[in-house]
């Protein structure tokens, strides 16, 4: 989707500034663990789901600011010892989908978009492995969590584009977005 200078979701005006931080607000708050499915070793969590719905909707920079930044910052609040695994890890993932599903078959966006969701995913799946690694400070420890990561990553991935496509979250932002021009 290219944006167009006098789209209403052009950086830095007040529409995408609110949509990033509303997004960004609901990223931080799925990273609570009382918001996750607890599993051995940890917690399945919802906040992918928000980063690719984000990706999706926004440009890269304010797709890293949700997923990045909003991780980070999710994390500094409630579990701080990956924070800075989650701000590259996340934060990459929502550039690279905004990238895909913005740029590549931009005339099938249905598609596009699962592609960027799913090159996304691997993207969050090997960065928290090898993060992981060194946080923990043993590749054993990360390995323990990666079937976990993959369920993380194929559940909020498969979730996002449901609810983007067949229930259409994505054509009613497109209208609301287009009917806020002056």
């Amino acid at each position: 989707m290219t944006r167009h200078p006098s789209s209403p979701l052009r950086r830095g005006n007040p529409l995408w500034l609110t949509m990033t931080a509303l997004l960004m607000g609901m990223n931080i708050l799925l990273s609570m663990s009382v918001l996750s499915v607890p599993v051995p070793g940890g917690h399945l969590y919802f906040c992918d789901l928000v980063i690719n719905i984000a990706a999706v909707f926004l440009d890269p920079l304010a797709a890293f600011l949700v997923g990045g930044v909003g991780s980070f910052l999710g994390d500094f609040f409630f579990y701080p010892a990956p924070m800075f695994v989650s701000l590259a890890a996340h934060g990459l993932q929502a550039v690279v989908i905004s990238l895909i599903s913005h740029h590549v078959l931009p005339d099938r966006r249905m598609l596009s978009s699962s592609l960027g969701v799913a090159v996304g995913a691997v993207i969050m799946v090997i960065g928290y492995t090898i993060g992981r690694s060194y946080v923990y400070a043993t590749p054993a420890v990360a390995m323990t969590k990666l079937p976990w990561e993959i369920a993380q990553g194929a559940i909020n991935g498969v979730l996002a584009i449901v609810l983007l496509y067949p229930m259409q979250l994505e054509k009613r932002f497109r209208q609301m977005i287009h009917s806020t021009r002056p």
